[in-house]
């Protein structure tokens, strides 16, 4: 099989999965299925090979995700029922004053991005954007576009977020060293592309057809009292991150395989991390506020079903990155990939920049551009694997239009006009996705 024809086989692949899922509407899960097969098939593997790769592929990335996918998904439920979220968000709005309102949807959306998905984090903090904007008279985009871009930037490039969390796994990196590294990257471009590019680009005061708009969403009322206190849920929604980076910091400093090392490696691990953050979201934002256990199995309940969709998504993608190497076109794609002068970081960047404007979803960018690249990681074990994580993230940041329910949910949710929302939102996800380049650049450079 020679390189050219390994090429024009994965490219017949990424074609069919834009096409199934661009023009088509088919369901990533089933693009990535038949791409996979014109994989196996076109590289002439065995049948039987074709279907062991793929389940293998699918097991494998799916044993590492699929409990700290659930339990993320409760700490997010539990957030957002609670109140915490908006706990979150009004008290930095009046600790920062309504002159620095798009700083605190920024900060807002960075914090509670965390735990929740995209969508979820927007749907759920946008009614606060009303408030402001009604007492304020501030123009609804120079806030709302502060927080969708953090929000995009915190859903691409720090785990707990499934697919963070999924090449994470697949290039074998760390994930607390991913999550030191995307809180460095990610704030600083959070900012750039958030409150300091609305204040150059959009009119800080409200047009005139924003009074009709909100007219027709009054929220309604909740009592403040009955939320739980900022620092309480601060304290939930940063439990798991601090252990999961701590246990990076200390296991460096202390002794492989003695008591200390395996309790701090134990407690730092994404699933205990995880788990034990769920426990304590459990008193601190159930139990201790009046409810029940009988309430909090329900609340349980009803965070699996909207998780089957991601899961497959997510184990599709781990299959297809197994047909990649197992038919050979990896080990062919790391040989050219390598003869490049591009810099691996820029590779990474740009092939799930590209792949994200082209089918619309974050999450199958990032797992393609993770397939792509991690066969040049056997070649060159001296590639920074969490640098690339962090890279392949910030390329999948941008170009955030038509062809993703991201974008629409911003357009809907602010009332903007289709121009509008590409000239400001989609500008806003492309500046942070080459803001996130420079400091992962930079970064690199320094670790």
């Amino acid at each position: 099989m020679t390189p050219t024809y390994s090429l024009m086989i994965l490219a017949a692949a990424i074609v069919v999965i834009v096409v199934m899922i661009s023009k088509l509407r088919v369901h990533p899960f089933l693009a990535l299925m038949a791409a996979s097969l014109v994989v196996g098939v076109g590289t002439d593997m065995a049948p039987t090979a074709i279907v062991s790769a793929f389940e293998k592929g699918m097991g494998s990335t799916l044993g590492f995700l699929a409990g700290i996918i659930g339990l993320g998904s409760i700490l997010g439920k539990l957030l957002e029922e609670s109140g915490g979220a908006k706990r979150i968000a009004t008290t930095l709005l009046e600790t920062l004053g309504e002159r620095n309102a798009s700083w605190a949807m920024m900060l807002v959306g960075f914090i509670a991005g965390i735990p929740v998905f995209f969508e979820v984090g927007f749907v759920l903090l946008v009614p606060l954007i009303y408030v402001v904007a009604r007492q304020t008279k501030i123009s609804m985009l120079y806030l709302g576009v502060p927080l969708a871009t953090s929000l995009m930037v915190v859903h691409c490039i720090l785990p707990p977020h499934p697919a963070a969390t999924a090449i994470t796994g697949m290039l074998k990196a760390d994930i607390g060293t991913v999550i030191l590294y995307g809180l460095i990257v990610g704030l600083p471009t959070a900012i750039i592309a958030g409150p300091i590019w609305v204040r150059f680009v959009l009119k800080r005061e409200a047009p005139e057809s924003q009074n009709a708009f909100l007219a027709a969403r009054a929220p309604a009322h909740t009592d403040d009292h009955a939320i739980p206190s900022f620092g309480i849920t601060l304290a939930t929604v940063l439990l798991p991150l601090v252990l999961m980076v701590s246990k990076t910091l200390a296991v460096t400093a202390l002794e492989k395989g003695s008591a200390l090392y395996e309790w701090v490696s134990f407690f730092g691990n994404p699933l205990i991390a995880l788990a034990l953050s769920v426990v304590f979201a459990y008193w601190a934002l159930g139990l201790r506020r009046g409810q029940d256990m009988a309430s909090l199995l329900n609340l349980t309940n009803r965070c699996f079903p909207p998780l089957a969709s991601i899961l497959l998504i997510i184990g599709a993608g781990g299959a297809f990155n197994d047909m990649l190497v197992g038919s050979g076109i990896g080990k062919t794609l790391a040989d050219l990939l390598s003869e490049t002068q591009l810099n691996p970081i820029i590779l990474a960047w740009l092939i799930a920049g590209i792949m994200h404007f082209a089918v619309g979803s974050a999450t199958v960018a990032m797992l393609s551009a993770a397939g792509m690249v991690m066969p040049m990681l056997g070649q060159h074990p001296e590639y920074n694997r969490e640098i690339l994580v962090v890279a392949i993230g910030a390329g999948a940041i941008g170009w955030t239009h038509i062809t993703d329910s991201a974008f629409w949910v911003v357009k809907e949710y602010l009332g903007l006009s289709l121009s509008d929302a590409l000239k400001k939102f989609t500008a806003a996800t492309v500046l942070a996705s080459v803001v996130a380049l420079c400091l992962t650049l930079l970064l690199s450079k320094i670790v």
